[in-house]
């Protein structure tokens, strides 16, 4: 008898279903132990592959905890795709109800940032705008604008620390995360991924440059939320990272 694949992957996945009815070993004897032994390879090497991917979960959490979480994830969420690179998207959203976790407040959060950070890594090369280009235009050019940012960028706001705690969790002498909000901005001026902890006002500021809005209209909105806002800080901080990609008119 043949076995379904519906019925095979989802004995994988679920630890208490039953071998399947009809599954061989190659010899024609039935599978037994080896799918046992099977199932068990694919979960480990799953969560092998979330440990790669959320480093800051694991060491919040511990190893221990860390790989009974992952195991129920990957039991709810199997790969629907062969490429593994972006295995894990959902865990952000899975955290939020997930009960051993729940009084971690921040961990969604973090895993956001995780998941970004990743994303970044895995975008496609571009070369940034000429930084000259800003001082060619006149003012009222450059506020009529619209700066377009590299494929790489991400940006990830949250009521919580979370470049503070990533800080922390991945660099020898880093401070401790003060429980502040922060919005943090992924870049990747050369090969590795850098999150970049905005200025106050500048999460929104950046927003809406992602939302194709012009420069004066981005700044406005940073400038209402944050009266203080600092154009020329986050200006710099955006093109000493190569993080923009083309300055456009208004069109």
């Amino acid at each position: 008898m043949a076995v379904s694949q519906t019925s095979f992957t989802d004995a994988i996945f679920d630890p208490t279903a039953p071998r399947p009815d009809g599954l061989s070993d190659g010899q024609g004897q039935a599978a037994g132990r080896r799918f046992d032994v099977y199932r068990n390879n694919v979960i480990a090497s799953l969560t092998e592959a979330l440990q790669a991917a959320f480093p800051v979960i694991e060491k919040l959490v511990g190893e221990a905890n860390f790989k009974v979480l992952a195991g129920d994830f990957v039991r709810a969420h199997p790969p629907s795709s062969p490429l593994m690179m972006f295995y894990g998207a959902e865990l952000p959203i899975f955290l939020k109800s997930y009960g051993p976790v729940s009084s971690i407040q921040y961990l969604p959060d973090v895993a956001r940032l995780e998941t970004a950070i990743r994303e970044s890594y895995h975008e496609g090369d571009a070369v940034p705008a000429d930084p000259a280009v800003f001082g060619s235009l006149s003012p009222e050019a450059l506020m009529a604008s619209r700066l377009t940012l590299v494929p790489s960028a991400r940006l990830v706001r949250s009521a919580w620390p979370i470049h503070a705690i990533w800080r922390f969790n991945r660099e020898d002498g880093a401070p401790k995360p003060e429980m502040t909000p922060q919005d943090v901005l992924i870049v990747r001026p050369n090969l590795d991924p850098q999150p970049l902890l905005l200025p106050a006002g500048g999460g929104t500021f950046v927003a809406r440059l992602l939302a194709r809005d012009t420069l004066r209209d981005a700044l406005d909105a940073a400038a209402q939320e944050f009266g203080d806002f600092d154009l020329t800080q986050t200006l710099t901080l955006l093109i000493s990272n190569a993080a923009i990609l083309d300055i456009g008119d208004t069109t």
